[in-house]
C-alpha cells in the first residue's frame, strides 16, 4: 500500500517560482522605482503625506506597513527611506513599531520563499552529509538563537543575506520571526528617530545623516548587544575545549 501521509515533492519550477519571482520584481524595481522611493520624493510629497495622515491616521498606518512589507518582501529599493518615512509620519513611536513590523513580515516573505524553493532540501542534505559542511550545520543548530540575533545586530550584515541564510539551514519559522522582530529594533529605532526629525531637515534644505548608526555613541551600544548575543556561543566553545 502507498503511504498516504507522504507529501509529494512539488515540481522544481513550482519550488523555485516564488524566489525567482522575487528576484525578477527586485530587478525591475531597481530600475523603475529608485526615483519614487527616494529622499527627494519624500521631500517633494511631505505636505501631501502629512495631510493624508492627519485625515486618515489608521488607514495611513495600515498602508504604510503594507508598503514596507512589499518593499522588503520583494527586495525593492527604498527600505531606508521607508524607515525614515515611518519616523517622519508617526514619530519615533509608534513609527519604530510600524517599521519593525513591516520589515519583519517582509523578511518572512523572503524566508518562506527561499525555504520553499531550496532551504528544506539543502538543510536535509547538510544533515545527511559529513565533514565540514555537517559541522557548520551542527554549529548553527546548537546556537540558533544567538546566531540569529547576531546577524541581525551586526550592521555590516546585509538585510537580504540575513533573511536567506536562516532559510537555507533549516531555522524554524517562529525562531526566525521572533529573532528578526527583536534583533532589528535597535537599528530601526535609530533610523526612525532620524526620520522623526526630518521636518527641521526639510526646512533647512539639508539631507539626513544616514551614517549616524556608525557614530560611537550609537555603534558602541549595538556592538555591546552583539557581544551579548555571541557570548553563549563563546561559552559553549570554551566548555567544548575543556571537555577535550
Amino acid at each position: 500500500m502507498t503511504d498516504m501521509t507522504d507529501t509529494p515533492t512539488p515540481p522544481a519550477w513550482k519550488r523555485y517560482a516564488p524566489i525567482a519571482g522575487i528576484g525578477v520584481i527586485a530587478l525591475i524595481g531597481a530600475f523603475t522605482l529608485k526615483d519614487y522611493l527616494s529622499f527627494e520624493a519624500l521631500a517633494a510629497n511631505r505636505e501631501a503625506l502629512t495631510a493624508f495622515r492627519d485625515a486618515n491616521y489608521a488607514l495611513t498606518a495600515g498602508l504604510f506597513i503594507l508598503a514596507y512589507v512589499i518593499i522588503v518582501g520583494f527586495s525593492l529599493p527604498g527600505a531606508t527611506i521607508a524607515t525614515l518615512t515611518g519616523g517622519f509620519l508617526f514619530a519615533t513611536f509608534p513609527g519604530a513599531l510600524f517599521n519593525v513590523l513591516g520589515a519583519t513580515i517582509g523578511a518572512t516573505v523572503i524566508f518562506l520563499a527561499a525555504r520553499y524553493g531550496l532551504g528544506e532540501k539543502l538543510a536535509a542534505k547538510m544533515d545527511a552529509g559529513d565533514g565540514a559542511v555537517k559541522k557548520i550545520k551542527d554549529g548553527i543548530d546548537e546556537n540558533q538563537w544567538s546566531m540569529l540575533f547576531l546577524i541581525r545586530l551586526v550592521p555590516a550584515v546585509p538585510f537580504f543575506v540575513a533573511n536567506l541564510v536562516p532559510a537555507l539551514v533549516g531555522v524554524p519559522l517562529h525562531r526566525f520571526f521572533v529573532s528578526t522582530f527583536l534583533g532589528i529594533i535597535p537599528g530601526a529605532v535609530v533610523y526612525t528617530s532620524v526620520g522623526a526629525g526630518l521636518g527641521e531637515v526639510f526646512e533647512r534644505g539639508e539631507t539626513p545623516n544616514l551614517g549616524i548608526i556608525f557614530e560611537p555613541h550609537i555603534l558602541l551600544p549595538i556592538l555591546g548587544l552583539c557581544v551579548l548575543a555571541a557570548l553563549p556561543i563563546a561559552l559553549k566553545a570554551l566548555r567544548g575545549k575543556k571537555g577535550l
